[in-house]
């Protein structure tokens, strides 16, 4: 099963020719001391390291350029947004100091990964937090299905909870449509409704609402966290969570 984040392979490429118009930079500013490409190459022969310097140094600097954007888009949606219940599963007291906001495909091998943590400190905190999960199908129709049938659960109460962990705890089996009943039936919820429920006005709302909050925020992977409005790309731990909770 694809991995949820980023693509390690397009990662490494980007990196690489970024590295590479770094040093081109370098040379045309006189910052390496060389003046030909014998010398060129004579210099990178005996500074192999630099070129996976270099790649590493624009790599973190693109991260850190996009994580900083994607913040500015979040705060620029703001709290009110990523809590509308129109949009995403919303729990926990309307007034909580606190906020947890998940963005997340369940096909998605990261964020199955993070899904106990995720689960661990909702019920630890599901009575002094709101809690905000939001769909991001981004893996294809699988995904998609997964996330409408989700969202169409959302009229069985807190049995839409249960199925959303229970989805998340598929270890490594693509969710499909036979994974999906069998999940919806095991935690109790009306498969008649929910099917009825799939074509419903209020689920093709929720779908095109939270496609369009992923979008404002800038976010290409999943899972993505907001923490008390702080954003997290990728997995995250439980004592992360803490920590986030308290910066």
């Amino acid at each position: 099963m694809q991995q949820g984040w980023k693509s390690a392979a397009l990662g490494g490429a980007v990196g690489a020719v970024a590295a590479i118009a770094i040093m081109g930079g370098a040379l045309a500013f006189h910052l390496v001391p060389v003046a030909s490409d014998a010398r060129l190459r004579s210099f990178l022969l005996a500074n192999p390291k630099l070129i996976y310097e270099m790649q590493a140094k624009a790599e973190a600097d693109a991260a850190a350029e996009e994580a900083l954007a994607t913040q500015k888009a979040v705060d620029k949606i703001g709290q009110k947004a990523l809590l509308d219940p129109a949009v995403g599963y919303v729990t926990g007291p309307a007034n909580a100091k606190n906020t947890f906001v998940e963005f997340y495909d369940y096909n998605c091998g990261h964020c199955r990964n993070t899904s106990a943590a995720v689960k661990k400190f909702y019920e630890a905190h599901k009575h002094d937090t709101r809690f905000s999960f939001i769909e991001f199908p981004i893996f294809g129709a699988q995904s998609q299905m997964a996330a409408r049938a989700a969202v169409a659960a959302r009229k069985q109460g807190d049995k839409a909870l249960a199925l959303h962990f229970a989805l998340m705890s598929e270890g490594k089996q693509a969710v499909d449509q036979e994974v999906l009943l069998k999940a919806a039936r095991d935690v109790g919820i009306d498969v008649m409704k929910l099917s009825a429920d799939l074509t419903a006005p209020e689920t093709d709302k929720a779908m095109l609402a939270s496609a369009r909050l992923a979008r404002e925020a800038q976010f290409s992977g999943t899972p993505m966290f907001i923490i008390n409005g702080k954003v997290h790309a990728g997995e995250i731990t439980e004592d992360e969570i803490k920590a986030l909770m308290k910066s």
